[in-house]
């Protein structure tokens, strides 16, 4: 069973603008991921950085979406000083903002096998990285996993 780190950006996918073809593939990947975590068919993980960017999160009907959602995720990732010298680390290596390197940590962190982002930066970045971890958009999760 594949254990999942999603970006806060894969929870609120489905609010961004769907005429861009691109943003829609995605969040009908996303969709795919929440339902298989629904079946019980991948483990999906939240941690104190999705619940601090979902604390700060100004739309009320995205912040409760978002709450719903992580209902669904069976692992939860409390601050550990491992995780802030990891995400130190990442942030040394490459250019990768404090949030995404944070989040990053918490995937690897946990031993996951895929951290699923909407950010094309940030996989470039974490390309640069020594990760065990595929760091890959949903969609191309989606292909692989079919």
């Amino acid at each position: 069973m594949d254990l999942i780190y999603l970006d806060y950006n894969c929870f609120q996918r489905g609010f961004d603008d769907q005429g861009q073809i691109k943003i829609r593939l995605e969040a009908l990947a996303c969709e795919e991921v929440f339902r298989e975590a629904e079946r019980k068919d991948i483990k999906l993980i939240w941690s104190f950085m999705h619940e601090d960017e979902n604390i700060l999160c100004p739309f009320m009907e995205r912040k409760l979406e978002v709450a719903r959602l992580s209902t669904l995720c069976t692992i939860i990732i409390d601050p550990d000083k491992e995780i802030y010298q990891l995400a130190k680390e990442f942030q040394q290596t490459t250019r990768l903002s404090s949030k995404d390197a944070i989040h990053l940590a918490c995937a690897s962190h946990a031993r996951c096998k895929f951290f699923l982002t909407c950010d094309e930066e940030l996989i470039k970045y974490a390309k640069k990285l020594s990760l065990e971890i595929k760091v890959m958009n949903p969609v191309e999760y989606i292909r692989e996993a079919e």
